[in-house]
């Protein structure tokens, strides 16, 4: 009677201790198609949103001829990795939404919102340790690789806070990479970041 009490009691300890969880859920993980186009996530809102820039550009100072917005979303499981190590783990998605700004809007005399429509996305992927950049035009459910070395991969490569990825612009997760001490070289030794 003791064997069988102690047998059920290793079988309850085992069933109370979670089994480990993949890195991203199915919906989460980068898919292509049979000619290497990305399929773009479709439920991308529902991941986490990291930040929103307003006419931002890295080449230009001169005033747009047009407003903005860029808002920028991360998979949920690669941010939970990030918020454990300060690192990126494969299969890592970003969507940047490109959308225009309007104004005057409602009740808004002043300043800009952002428009209905989505102006485009580019999808930054991280995948077999491969960092890849795909452009999908608005509308469409299908990105295309960019190729190497364009220069969204080397501006990345240069300038990235975190492992070609643009940390610095991400005000919740800087702290958390300069606390586990994951910023890059490019990134520390750039006379900007002081």
């Amino acid at each position: 009677m003791l064997k069988i009490a102690a047998a059920l009691a290793s079988l309850f300890l085992l069933a109370a201790v979670p089994s480990p969880q993949p890195a991203t859920t199915p919906s989460e993980a980068p898919a292509y198609t049979t000619t290497g186009n990305l399929i773009a996530p479709t439920n991308y809102r529902e991941w986490i949103f990291l930040t929103s820039g307003v006419d931002m550009s890295y080449a230009s100072t001169a005033d747009p001829g047009h407003h903005m917005f860029d808002n920028v979303f991360v998979n949920p499981a690669s941010y939970r990795a990030f918020l454990a190590t300060g690192t990126w783990p494969d299969q890592t998605t970003f969507i940047l939404e490109i959308r225009g700004a309007d104004s005057p809007i409602s009740i808004n005399k002043r300043g800009h919102t952002q428009s209905t429509a989505v102006m485009g996305h580019e999808i930054h992927v991280k995948d077999h340790g491969q960092w890849r950049f795909y452009d999908l035009p608005a509308g469409a459910t299908e990105a295309k690789l960019i190729p190497p070395p364009a220069t969204c991969y080397t501006c990345h490569e240069s300038h990235g806070a975190v492992a070609t990825t643009f940390v610095q612009f991400y005000p919740t997760l800087l702290p958390i990479a300069e606390q586990k001490h994951t910023l890059s070289h490019e990134y520390l030794k750039d006379p900007a970041t002081k």
